[in-house]
């Protein structure tokens, strides 16, 4: 018979509370003079370390404490990635207040929305944007008041506003950090709103630091403290996938691109930086790729780069693996997950196969990693099998994803606790699901489904296509039939008639798109996804006819 462990030794650990400013304090004390390198909005780049990032973040934090900001409220940052921004991001989650990242690319209603929405007390702000944050004033009733990252001389004076340097040159006082439970919110992002209102997603700081953990597993991110990482990704979107996070636990080099994102602003930046690790959404590389090649150079340090966001096309991948050597690592996951279930890594079986069958598993999304449980069902819920064929609702849970929408009263997940992703996709024997399409842009066309994903990834291997996307177009037999829109690159052309001859063989005979037709830009969405729903309501009278 066992014998019950007393009350007081039923808990001998240490109570130390997975809050994310433990993530900046270790990078300070252990990694403190590893750069932080950001690029400014005039171009030129401006270098700190961890340690003084720590220090200025917590002059933030007294600021803040000092104006009566206290646990729970909101701080809305309208910022790209540069030093500054980390700096509050620090300085806001340290004292238990929620930092809200606002995606500038938003349309201003949907702005107004998600500030009122979250009730935000100050929103600090790029400069490049006191336009914007003019017209958004009148609007926001709860802003109290607003802070431009900039020194006193560069700062609007059009409204009332300070700038950052001078916040915190005037703070004092010692700040303590982390005093709260490690459930308590910490950072809020919305959903980009393509059907309705953007859908608040509230992270804690025990699922950011778990998240952290995660990524940072080897067959993840995996940063160290001989990487330097440029984070692409925007600080607005998912917290930049959580990379500024792994970076400062790892005592990683951090480089942060600013708004500069074309393809020799970011050649300069991984050479000049000597980055070793990146990651970004396939557009950002496609334009790096098209630069090296335009000029014909070639990367001297990446190891790897980690795309996600959409789709990774194999032409995409080979361009990285085969003309510079740099692994490409796919990522899937999305908001409501802090990001990212799902990375590439291969397994044991896959590193020895041929490379005609790595490249084939590297353009899928990738196997669930600790932390994120993943399943695929059918329209009735039935969980299916790991085959590889039968595509399903992807459903997942864990501790960074989410339960309920912020100011939502349900639960956005099933009675088992799974949240469903909106993707359909499938789960083979080795455990790596691959997309298919999102949910609402699958087509069925005569009772059958065509995956729109795979033909744009098809398409996109044309030497010709800068972008492409296929939408459904009504047809009156099959009910839906396939529509390529292509964009192409600067100074290439290609006909309707040569595209099409292009997918021959590659996709079944009834995927064929029943039309190819050209835009001069494709449209894309504040994350820079392809935004169907525009090319929807753009082509909503085309006929094949």
């Amino acid at each position: 018979m066992s014998t019950p462990i007393p009350p007081d030794q039923a808990d001998l650990m240490q109570p130390w509370a997975l809050t994310v400013d433990r993530a900046l304090t270790h990078a300070a004390r252990w990694h403190g003079d590893r750069a932080v390198v950001s690029r400014l909005a005039d171009g030129s780049l401006s270098r700190t370390n961890y340690a003084e990032i720590e220090r200025r973040a917590r002059r933030c934090s007294a600021a803040l404490l000092a104006a009566g900001i206290g646990q729970g409220d909101r701080i809305a940052t309208l910022a790209m990635n540069h030093a500054n921004h980390v700096t509050a991001w620090f300085g806001i989650m340290g004292i238990g207040a929620v930092c809200h990242t606002v995606n500038p690319r938003l349309f201003d209603e949907q702005l107004v929305y998600i500030i009122n929405h979250a009730a935000d007390r100050w929103l600090m702000a790029d400069v490049q944007f006191a336009p914007l944050v003019e017209r958004l004033l009148p609007q926001c009733p709860t802003l109290e008041r607003v802070v431009y990252f900039c020194g006193e001389a560069d700062c609007p004076t059009t409204h009332p506003a300070v700038a950052f340097d001078t916040l915190l040159a005037a703070a004092s006082g010692p700040v303590v950090w982390g005093d709260f439970d490690e459930h308590s919110p910490a950072a809020l992002c919305y959903t980009s709103g393509t059907t309705g209102h953007p859908k608040g997603v509230l992270y804690t700081h025990r699922s950011q630091m778990l998240h952290t953990l995660i990524i940072q597993s080897r067959d993840a991110v995996a940063l160290s403290a001989v990487d330097t990482v440029l984070s692409i990704v925007p600080m607005f979107h998912v917290n930049a996938w959580g990379i500024p996070f792994a970076a400062a636990t790892s005592g990683a080099r951090l480089v942060l691109p600013g708004a500069r994102l074309d393809g020799a602003s970011v050649y300069e930046l991984i050479e000049q930086e000597r980055v070793t690790v990146s990651a970004g959404v396939p557009s950002v590389w496609q334009l790096l790729l098209e630069y090296l090649a335009k000029h014909q150079l070639r990367l001297s340090a990446m190891r790897r780069v980690i795309i996600g966001g959409s789709a990774c096309p194999e032409s995409l991948i080979r361009g990285f693996q085969d003309d510079h050597g740099v692994d490409v690592i796919q990522a899937w996951g999305m908001t409501e997950m802090s990001p990212i279930g799902t990375m590439g890594a291969p397994t044991e079986r896959i590193a020895a196969a041929d490379a005609a069958t790595r490249l084939r598993y590297t353009a899928k999304q990738g196997r669930v990693l600790f932390g994120v449980d993943l399943q695929i069902t059918d329209d009735d819920g039935a969980v299916l099998a790991h085959d590889g064929h039968m595509p399903g609702h992807i459903q997942v849970k864990g501790p960074a994803v989410i339960r309920r929408y912020y100011g939502d009263d349900k639960d956005a997940v099933g009675a088992d606790g799974f949240f469903d992703s909106g993707d359909i996709g499938t789960i083979d024997v080795d455990g790596y699901m691959e997309i298919t399409d999102r949910a609402k842009d699958l087509i069925k066309s005569g009772g059958e489904w065509i995956s729109s994903v795979e033909i744009e990834n098809l398409a996109v291997g044309h030497p010709a296509v800068q972008l492409a996307a296929v939408i459904a177009i009504p047809h009156v037999r099959w009910r839906e039939r396939p529509l390529l829109v292509i964009q192409l690159k600067e100074g290439k052309t290609a006909s309707p008639k040569e595209l099409l001859t292009f997918l021959e063989g590659k996709i079944a005979r009834w995927w064929m798109p029943d039309a190819v037709v050209f835009v001069e830009h494709m449209p894309l969405g504040a994350t820079g996804k392809l935004d169907k729903k525009t090319l929807r309501v753009q082509f909503a009278e085309f006929t094949a006819d």
